[in-house]
């Protein structure tokens, strides 16, 4: 008696006979080699015919052979529709649509992938975007004489400066500043023409070469304390406990940029007056100048006009501001302002920010996150969304590095540097809280991550040469310098880090490929089964008198003999 399920196999036996096993096609396939579905009881004999056949010799018992695979190559058309190869065959427009949803790190993966995405990568505007979002504009031009931007080198400078970026957890030099007779109440890196100001208690504005450290030129006395200094390459202010607003502008094919030695001239210097108390902060962007006072107000300049277009009040004494494009932040007691420049109107207003008072604000170049610093020894993240009519803040995270005020922060993609009345510095890296989306229409959309205070990484590096409180900080692409009731600044150089750490990763080299030669040569030699060494020989022990069974065991029992 046949089973049942072959039963349709042996009523067609007859027929199924006459097809050779190698010219079976399997037809109306979903897909070669795999879920195959049967379209009639005949392919369904078939495909078991393949796997099953009759024996002649005992009639009526089934063998199973080895199965033969010999199927037809299937048409595509039959299949699935024609799609394209790989991701190279759609049209430049559409590639470069998807690139521009990439972030840095997605993108270079993709340049990895082909030559050709490698090229288009590279190429790819995106690369810019993402060096100004981090750092800004880049101002000096790096071709060679060319003074025009090469855009295919975009990818380069960011890999470069993030590279660079790593040289703050490296070896430093330390250099220091002498030509203040009193403490140093603030200080400016301003990197594009390598030119550092300081000023403080000595009512003077100093102006100092970055490379080498020298002092380059020292104002007249102004007559109060300056306790703000700001400058572009156009524009050089400052401010102090009189209420004026110092400037010197440009002077054309000067090597230093600024005349500040000399006596005041109408034409390259000039004040502005209008607050009512003393000068806190000072900021510059391409149009304005942006003031704060102890009067309990902000006020906007026009750089063009020289007139005030806008007063922002506060219920306290203003005590530091940050611009960025059409809004600014300003720290009053304990609460941190929003501003928008253009209407004047409060954005957003974050409530005891710190327990006392507000010392400091930083933010990055796309505005998108505030840093305050307080009385309380604590830095606080904030991020500042823009909803359409409403400006929210959600408190991202909180480092507590200080035992004093924090006085003075800045930042520089992805370090946060802050200077506290406890003689120490900070260094805190903020690259794992921010999460960098590319939108479609190539705008990038910065998502912060949000974590519990636990999970927050404490700082990177604390930086110690102070015994007295500091006042002000500032950081560059590879410098950090800082003044305070010292009366010196201090400059902590990380422009040899790399270079040190290169030369150590290449001794540490050659060291491991010498450790692995002696341990190679040493497998040799014990492999070869030759003499063994006589220093093992000699450390061998008799295990039942305990005494050695070396030569200088037998050369001491030949002594005892021969007496």
């Amino acid at each position: 008696m046949l089973p049942a399920i072959h039963q349709d196999v042996w009523d067609r036996e007859d027929e199924v006979r006459q097809v050779p096993p190698s010219t079976v096609s399997m037809k109306g396939c979903d897909r070669i080699g795999g879920g195959v579905g049967p379209k009639s009881s005949s392919s369904r004999g078939k495909r078991l015919y393949s796997r099953y056949s009759y024996s002649g010799k005992q009639k009526g018992v089934i063998s199973k052979p080895k199965p033969v695979f010999n199927f037809k190559k299937a048409n595509p058309d039959s299949c699935s529709p024609k799609q394209p190869l790989s991701i190279t065959d759609l049209p430049p427009a559409l590639i470069s649509e998807i690139l521009n949803c990439l972030d840095p790190k997605e993108l270079g993966i993709v340049s990895c992938a082909s030559t050709y995405l490698c090229r288009l990568a590279s190429e790819h505007h995106v690369w810019k975007e993402f060096y100004c979002e981090r750092w800004g504009l880049l101002t000096a031009p790096t071709p060679l004489g060319s003074g025009l931007y090469d855009e295919k080198s975009w990818k380069k400078y960011f890999v470069e400066r993030e590279y660079r970026s790593k040289t703050f957890m490296g070896r430093y030099s330390m250099e220091i500043l002498y030509g203040h007779t009193e403490p140093v109440r603030t200080v400016f890196l301003l990197s594009s023409a390598k030119l550092i100001f300081t000023s403080g208690y000595d009512q003077t504005v100093k102006m100092w070469n970055m490379e080498e450290g020298l002092l380059i030129a020292s104002s007249r006395s102004l007559g109060c304390t300056i306790r703000a200094v700001a400058a572009d390459t156009k524009l050089l202010v400052s401010g102090g406990t009189d209420g004026f607003i110092h400037c010197w502008k440009a002077v054309d094919g000067s090597p230093h940029l600024f005349d500040i030695r000399g006596p005041q001239n109408q034409n390259t210097e000039f004040r502005l007056w209008e607050h009512q108390g003393p000068i806190t902060s000072l900021a510059l962007d391409l149009t304005r100048i942006y003031s704060g006072s102890w009067d309990m107000t902000v006020r906007v300049w026009d750089r063009l006009s020289l007139k005030c277009v806008k007063v922002l009040r506060h219920s306290d004494w203003v005590g530091a501001l940050v611009p960025h494009d059409t809004t600014v932040a300003s720290a009053a007691g304990a609460d941190v302002y929003v501003w928008d420049i253009v209407s004047g109107n409060l954005m957003t207003i974050i409530h005891n920010a710190h327990v006392g008072k507000t010392c400091s604000l930083a933010t990055n170049h796309k505005g998108d996150f505030l840093f305050t610093g307080g009385e309380d020894g604590a830095i606080r993240m904030y991020e500042i969304l823009n909803q359409g009519l409403e400006t929210n803040q959600h408190l991202v995270a909180t480092w507590i590095p200080h035992t004093g005020p924090v006085q003075s922060l800045a930042f520089e993609f992805p370090w946060l540097v802050s200077a506290s009345g406890d003689g120490k510095l900070s260094l805190i890296d903020v690259r794992k809280l921010l999460k960098t989306r590319r939108c479609p229409s190539g705008t990038s959309d910065s998502h912060v991550k949000h974590e519990a205070r636990s999970s927050v990484e404490p700082p990177q590096r604390m930086l110690h040469g102070f015994a007295k409180n500091l006042l002000s900080v500032d950081i560059g692409a590879d410098r950090i310098l800082c003044g305070g009731e010292e009366g010196v600044v201090r400059i902590w150089n990380f422009t040899q880090a790399l270079e040190i750490e290169r030369k150590a990763h290449a001794l540490r080299g050659i060291r491991l490929e010498n450790r692995m030669r002696r341990r190679k040569l040493h497998a040799e030699n014990s492999s070869k089964g030759g003499r063994t060494d006589q220093c093992s020989v000699a450390a061998k022990k008799n295990p039942v008198t305990g005494e050695r069974s070396g030569w200088h065991s037998k050369r001491g029992a030949s002594g005892k003999l021969k007496a």
